[in-house]
């Protein structure tokens, strides 16, 4: 099986629908890092998993300097980002999603290689 990671810096403003009162749901901004994790058991024509400037293209060229609200169909939580960026790439299996120091969500899809056998 082979590995590959990309990690990237976004800046993004959001403003979250809670169930609850918080600060949040005023719309802010952070500088996301973000990391995005694939796999493949055979590499692509290119010798490649996938080519990072792909992922850069589809995940921080989308979503950078914009509001998060506008660009995606759902509340833009951290958990909800990091699905939708394991959503758009077909060779992830995994993405991390940082907003702040010590706020990470992360998204894995349990059994990536059943779900995904041609890969």
């Amino acid at each position: 099986m082979y590995y590959v990671a990309k990690t990237m810096e976004i800046a993004g403003a959001h403003s979250l629908h809670l169930s609850y009162e918080s600060k949040c749901e005023k719309l802010h901004g952070h500088n996301w890092i973000i990391t995005v994790y694939c796999k493949a058991k055979e590499l692509n024509q290119d010798g490649m998993v996938c080519d990072f400037k792909h992922i850069k293209d589809k995940i921080h060229g989308y979503l950078d300097h914009g509001n998060l609200n506008e660009l995606l169909p759902f509340n833009p939580t951290a958990e909800n980002i990091a699905k939708w960026i394991t959503d758009q790439i077909p060779e992830c299996y995994k993405t991390k999603v940082q907003e702040s120091g010590g706020n990470t969500a992360i998204y894995e899809i349990d059994d990536f290689e059943n779900e995904n056998i041609d890969k």
